[in-house]
């Protein structure tokens, strides 16, 4: 299932994995917070911090579309998300944590919102690549994918069945791209045709 495409079935599966993330997270002290996440240069309060404020863009460029407005996820772009991030981080863990609590209701309401709306104008890009009913999926793989970042026992093996099988075929697409060569390349397409094992100096750039 093209999880961009059923943004009902995806918000579902994003209210699911937003409710394990807050499970995990909820008790954190404040030497946890200030510790390093599996991100470089990131401590996991960097991580819950960017979590709350993408919560936060979702649910404005879906708060748009039942409006009817066509909105970015971040008004002043990227210099927004690295502030807001930088600035966030190094509050309290009390603060942090009620703060990614609040962020994710709100955008779950939106959620509510826009279902009963039959979530309307989809299609607006707000500047970006995806249109606006793909948001719940977007928002579902950064929940996912970010809870491992954290480093705190959540791993690839607790995502969801129904998760993996939406975004594999999605990130693959995006592996030639990622490869840093041309031999990177012939390397990565030999192994995923079996016919050779995948080389351990390959890597691929950050999604």
């Amino acid at each position: 299932m093209n999880l961009e495409c059923n943004p009902e079935r995806a918000s579902q599966l994003c209210n699911e994995a937003q409710a394990r993330l807050m499970g995990n997270v909820a008790e954190l002290t404040n030497t946890e917070v200030r510790s390093p996440s599996l991100l470089p240069g990131w401590t996991v309060g960097h991580v819950l911090t960017h979590l709350a404020r993408n919560a936060d863009a979702h649910a404005r460029r879906l708060s748009g579309a039942l409006r009817g407005a066509d909105v970015p996820k971040y008004a002043s772009g990227q210099d927004q998300r690295v502030g807001e991030i930088e600035e966030g981080a190094g509050r309290s863990a009390g603060e942090i944590i009620a703060d990614l609590e609040a962020s994710q209701s709100h955008l779950e309401d939106i959620f509510v919102q826009s279902s009963a709306a039959g979530w309307p104008n989809g299609h607006f890009l707000g500047g970006g690549h995806y249109g606006v009913a793909g948001c719940p999926a977007h928002r579902l793989r950064e929940v996912e994918m970010h809870h491992v970042d954290l480093g705190l026992g959540y791993t690839a093996f607790n995502w969801p069945d129904e998760y993996v099988a939406w975004d594999l075929p999605v990130l693959l697409d995006t592996v030639s791209e990622r490869l840093s060569s041309s031999n990177d390349r012939r390397r990565f397409m030999a192994w995923l045709a079996g016919r050779g094992p995948l080389d351990t100096e390959t890597t691929l750039a950050p999604w």
